[in-house]
């Protein structure tokens, strides 16, 4: 496995995964610390509520979103953004299709394994 990506990402040359129905998602750039990944939704499309160890903060591009973190309902959309710290359980769901852009640390080398 990679430890780190390479220093410039062209948006056109990344592929597009397919975590979950209605959701597809592109790396940007990471190393061991930090990951940085573009996530795009279809409308009605879920992230199952999970949790996991790292620290996440997700900025909203474009669309609206039901989020749940902790037990917490809000709905977000273009310009909002959220923190998740480690373990939480959070989930969400798609009102109006768009692109989160997320972040975690340190990366998610469960993305990166094929």
């Amino acid at each position: 496995m990679k430890t780190r990506s390479a220093t410039f990402q062209f948006e056109k040359e990344l592929p597009w995964e397919n975590p979950a129905p209605g959701i597809t998602r592109q790396i940007m750039g990471y190393d061991g610390q930090l990951m940085v990944v573009k996530v795009k939704f279809e409308t009605g499309a879920v992230a199952s509520t999970h949790e996991h160890f790292h620290s996440q903060v997700s900025y909203v591009v474009s669309g609206r979103y039901e989020l749940t973190i902790g037990g917490e309902k809000q709905i977000l959309g273009p310009g909002d953004g959220f923190y998740i710290e480690p373990d939480v359980v959070h989930g969400c769901r798609c009102i109006e299709g768009g692109i989160l852009i997320d972040t975690f640390s340190p990366h998610r080398a469960d993305f990166l394994q094929k």
